[in-house]
This record gives C-alpha cells, sequence and structure tokens, in this order.
C-alpha cells in the first residue's frame, strides 16, 4: 500500500495553496509520482511524467482563481476513456485506446483538473466487493484495513482518493457501484440523477442505467 502524502489534497485546501503562490501544480505532481509506490493494484494506469507533461504546460500561463479545478489531481475509472490511454473495463482482451476523451473527462480537463491515470474496478463494472478484478490487475486493498474488502465496482477510484493519492475521483454506478466503495472507504461518494451527466465515453454495465460517479474527501 502505498505510503500516505503528508499533503492536503482537498479541493479547497489546494486552491487557496495555489492562489497564495504556495505551491504550483508541477510540484504538487512532482511529489505524488514520488510517493508512488512500484505496484498499487488500486491502479491499472497511472500516467508518467511525459504523459501529464501537457496537461501541466496548459496551467503554466494560466491564473489559479481562472479556472475551478486549477491543478486539482483526480482519476478515472478505467472503464471511462481518457485519449491516448488503454481503456480496459477490467479485461486485458477487451482493450482499446481511444481518441478522445469521454464527456466528462473532456469538462473536468478543461476546468483545469489533472488526470493521473485510470483506476482498477470489477470487471465490467459488475460487483459490489471490488474482488471480482482479474488476477493480472491483482485486488486493491481497503484504505483503512486490507483484511475487508474495498467494496465495488468501482474499487480503485475509492481506495487512491481515501489514500490521499488524488482529490477526487470518478466511478460509474448502475446499482450501487460507486455508493458501497465510498463507504467502506470512508468518502463521499455521489451518484448524480440519471441522466444529468453524458455517460459518452463510458463502457456501459447497462446503458439505460449507468450514471458516472464522484467521490471525493469528506
Amino acid at each position: 500500500m502505498m505510503t500516505h502524502t503528508p499533503l492536503n489534497l482537498s479541493i479547497t485546501a489546494l486552491s487557496k495553496a495555489y492562489q497564495a503562490g504556495e505551491m504550483t501544480p508541477r510540484q504538487l505532481v512532482d511529489e505524488l509520482l514520488a510517493a508512488q509506490a512500484e505496484t498499487d493494484a488500486a491502479w491499472i494506469t497511472r500516467l508518467s511524467a511525459q504523459q501529464l507533461e501537457p496537461y501541466l504546460a496548459r496551467l503554466d500561463d494560466v491564473a489559479p482563481e481562472s479556472l475551478p479545478l486549477y491543478g486539482i489531481p483526480f482519476a478515472i475509472k478505467d472503464n471511462i476513456d481518457l485519449a491516448g490511454v488503454t481503456t480496459t473495463a477490467g479485461c486485458p482482451e477487451f482493450a482499446y485506446t481511444p481518441s478522445d476523451d469521454a464527456f466528462v473527462v473532456k469538462q473536468l480537463i478543461a476546468a483545469g483538473a489533472i488526470p493521473m491515470g485510470k483506476t482498477n474496478l470489477d470487471q465490467f463494472a459488475t460487483g459490489l466487493v471490488g474482488e471480482r478484478a482479474l488476477p493480472v490487475y491483482g485486488t486493491p486493498a481497503n484504505a483503512f484495513d486490507p483484511a475487508y474488502v474495498p467494496g465495488g465496482s468501482s474499487s480503485g477510484s475509492a481506495v487512491v482518493t481515501a489514500q490521499g493519492q488524488v482529490s477526487f475521483a470518478l466511478g460509474t454506478d448502475t446499482a450501487g457501484s460507486g455508493r458501497v466503495p465510498a463507504c467502506f472507504n470512508n468518502l463521499v461518494g455521489v451518484k448524480p440523477t440519471l441522466g444529468l451527466l453524458s455517460g459518452g465515453g463510458v463502457v456501459p454495465a447497462c446503458a439505460t442505467l449507468d450514471t458516472i460517479s464522484i467521490f471525493a474527501l469528506g
């Protein structure tokens, strides 16, 4: 399990630090990358410094107060597309590399947020315990006690948020996949009203019921 970073990654705290000139997005990302464990089953793909550079370069000449999510690091459940990064839905044989971001991801990046990578999940987002990930990816450890299940299907997104690796994360929720892991990892988990957020760029579990869910530090 990753050693907890001492940084306060709440959106409010980071925004205040940026606006006060106490930190820059580059400094934050450098610290987050340095704190990463070599192996962490909560992630399927973590972006490298090189992959993160375009997102950081965009913020270099932008005032922190001009973007609502300026420099805020977030994670993406790996059934939601991030352009140029493989989407697996927890199944290597299914994997593809999208040319465009999912609609919600695109909006977050436009608002200044920084995608740190793609997180583990119950395969094809079907499961509530978080232990239906394939052995090739491993099972994310509950953020408080690895003896307990992390909750699913958005297990990785919940764990990396609870561990302080990101400020918030995207999951999906069809029948509890966002709320259950939030509960198990002591997070705020929101299931928006069906249809409020576009599902464009999301691998469906059940397209008529799926919503993109949000995990955040309380």
